[in-house]
């Protein structure tokens, strides 16, 4: 059995998804942080370096400093290690880009949604998340 919660957000680059969730503490530069080709996180400074992002919903308040990230987002999907999709609480214009260039070369890309901060704060790695094109995110958890 299972509690489901719906929430809307705001799509920057509309999709469909489906993931188990991976919330990161702290914001994560792509460039230098992420590894395209592995999809883990090799910021060794980063709180959850050594986690894959690998076909997971990726939850991080946002992405942090270079310009640069948009391209180890395009080149992660190139590779086929992108996330399912990314959440951030903060709108992000360099994830964005990545991913909405991605849909236009590869055909495929992550949906990248923003969350207001209150229905941010309710995900929780291991969630199981549905993303749907109008920004609609079903999160489902087991009742033990």
């Amino acid at each position: 059995m299972e509690i489901e919660q719906t929430f809307l957000a705001r799509a920057l680059v509309a999709g469909t998804a489906v993931g188990k969730a991976l919330v990161l503490t702290e914001p994560l530069s792509l460039w230098g942080g992420l590894n395209p080709e592995t999809g883990e996180i090799i910021d060794k400074r980063h709180p959850q370096a050594g986690q894959i992002v690998t076909d997971c919903v990726l939850v991080l308040p946002s992405g942090r400093g270079s310009s640069s990230a948009s391209s180890i987002l395009l080149e992660a999907v190139r590779q086929g290690k992108a996330p399912a999709a990314i959440i951030t609480s903060e709108t992000d214009g360099i994830l964005a880009l990545g991913a909405a260039v991605a849909q236009e070369i590869y055909d495929q890309s992550p949906p990248v949604l923003v969350l207001t901060p209150e229905a941010y704060a309710a995900l929780h790695t291991d969630q199981q998340i549905h993303i749907q094109p109008d920004g609609t995110i079903t999160v489902a958890e087991p009742i033990n």
